[in-house]
């Protein structure tokens, strides 16, 4: 008997589907496949089907991705069969839905176009009375679309005239600051009061917070200057009895002292009255290296000193405690000492056009809400 008899023709597989693929199949399946908001699952299906694309088996797909061959004969399959709709997830089993489109788009109209009558805005519980629904049905829709009632923000936009071309100057000194000058940011944060609770701080325990009485005895007042460099995030103090022109002509001495005599000083204040005085102005006459950059009306926002002196008051003077004048300066003395330290400077991003189209787009939307 010839050997060549024992040699049986080699089986073949089942024939592949034809899977071609169209320009734009190709394009969304490659953006499905790399996109990071894309699920792990349907990034891989994509993956298969362009694999398979190839004309390639279904066997070189698996070892090529590290996948089971049969998931890959699925996926070409339903691919084949129903083209792009056929790598999503099919509904499950179970219970249908019971909200509704309909239920969904009457709580959102109910919400921002109605109020109850009882009351200014909806709760989650007086609005499910309301409608006939569950309470949760409507907490989930309310946090599915951002909406937040209970919550109200506060605005004060500025009537300053020459308001854009103040905020390009400072924005412009934030982020090109000019050779051989220092940008200093300055304000007075006035009437820093020295109190003390009635009764003494329960410390902090194990679930419980610390406590302190509501009421409080005054100490009397202090007055706190603030020049912050907005290079080093260091800061310039002073702490006064009274709050008028002759401190700040005095403040702005002390940084002229603290200041190398071959910089300039850009400072960056508020529209105070007592920074406009004929005493200052004769000040800043006799020293031509300081200029004065004012912040547009209701736009404290913009002169990063006020942000430092968030730091200050949250993190040491709103639940401090002072007996006297003297022990609340020292104590502010004591954090500026800690803050010099390591300062940590505040970084500036946004440019004036940012801020002014922000600004544009938000008085749109008061416009077309018909108040």
């Amino acid at each position: 008997m010839d050997a060549t008899s024992d040699i049986r023709p080699r089986r073949r597989g089942p024939k592949l589907p034809e899977l071609a693929l169209t320009d734009e199949e190709r394009t969304t399946l490659e953006r499905w496949a790399r996109r990071r908001t894309s699920s792990q699952a349907l990034a891989e299906r994509c993956r298969i089907v362009l694999a398979c694309a190839e004309g390639r088996s279904n066997t070189e797909v698996a070892q090529h991705l590290g996948v089971a061959r049969s998931t890959v004969i699925k996926w070409r399959s339903r691919f084949v069969a129903r083209r792009l709709e056929g790598l999503v997830d099919e509904p499950r089993p179970g219970a249908p839905r019971k909200l509704t489109d309909e239920h969904i788009e009457r709580v959102i109209v109910t919400t921002l176009e109605t109020t109850p009558t009882d009351a200014t805005h909806w709760s989650t519980r007086s609005l499910a009375r309301a409608l006939g629904l569950n309470q949760t049905a409507v907490s989930r829709i309310w946090r599915a679309f951002g909406l937040k009632p209970h919550l109200t923000e506060a605005f004060k936009l500025s009537t300053d005239p020459q308001f854009i071309d103040k905020v390009r100057d400072i924005v412009g000194l934030y982020l090109n600051p000019p050779q051989a000058a220092l940008v200093l940011c300055v304000d007075e944060k006035t009437q820093v009061q020295a109190l003390d609770r009635t009764a003494p701080v329960l410390p902090l325990l194990p679930g419980t917070p610390q406590r302190a009485t509501h009421d409080y005895t005054r100490h009397g007042t202090t007055n706190l200057y603030a020049a912050l460099d907005v290079a080093s995030g260091k800061v310039i103090t002073d702490l006064t009895g009274r709050h008028r022109a002759i401190e700040f002509r005095r403040f702005l001495a002390r940084i002229d002292q603290a200041v190398p005599a071959e910089l300039g000083v850009h400072v960056i204040c508020d529209n105070s009255s007592t920074h406009k005085t004929p005493a200052i102005q004769r000040w800043l006459t006799a020293h031509p290296r300081f200029q004065l950059h004012f912040t547009p009306t209701y736009s404290s926002w913009l002169n990063l000193v006020e942000r430092w002196f968030a730091e200050l008051t949250t993190k040491w003077l709103r639940r401090g405690t002072h007996r006297s004048v003297a022990e609340l300066e020292q104590s502010i003395r004591t954090w500026i000492d800690t803050w010099n330290d390591d300062p940590k400077p505040f970084v500036w991003t946004k440019t004036a056009d940012q801020i002014l189209d922000s600004i544009a787009t938000y008085c749109q939307r008061i416009n077309a809400s018909g108040h």
